[in-house]
């Protein structure tokens, strides 16, 4: 699959868009979900940034990425009970996580092409889809 990207001064802008303030502390999660494509939790982000933000909290990181998902630049992906992970891509794509190594990744798929049999009259507000096995570095 040909990696996703998207362009770090397009987010930055929606922010301003969205009227979202652009604290240092707020432009540095967003740097770090951009440049860690990996579905970080909280956790993860808050060991990637403290060294570089001594002053940082995880509530100041749980407020950002609430404010990021409400302005609709960040997903919550909740792949496995208790485990809330970020995306920073928000165009429609899969997840595939690995049962050995833990990684997480993105593959396309066309939503509006699958088949969806027993859901008339239903409402879709969302669609992911998810898949779990072992990847290809770990198969090998």
């Amino acid at each position: 699959m040909e990696e996703i990207k998207t362009n770090f001064e397009d987010i930055t802008s929606r922010l301003k868009n969205n009227n979202i303030r652009l604290s240092h502390q707020r432009l540095k999660v967003l740097e770090f979900l951009h440049r860690n494509r990996i579905h970080p939790t909280v956790e993860q982000i808050y060991h990637g940034l403290i060294d570089e933000i001594p002053t940082l909290s995880k509530t100041t990181i749980y407020n950002t990425l609430n404010a990021l998902t409400e302005a609709g630049l960040v997903k919550i992906l909740n792949i496995e009970e208790n485990e809330a992970r970020y995306d920073i891509e928000t165009d429609e794509h899969g997840h595939f996580k690995c049962k050995v190594c833990g990684n997480i990744y993105d593959f396309k798929v066309n939503m509006d092409s699958l088949e969806i049999k027993g859901l008339d009259g239903f409402k879709i507000l969302t669609k992911d889809m998810y898949f779990s096995g072992i990847c290809a570095k770990c198969v090998e």
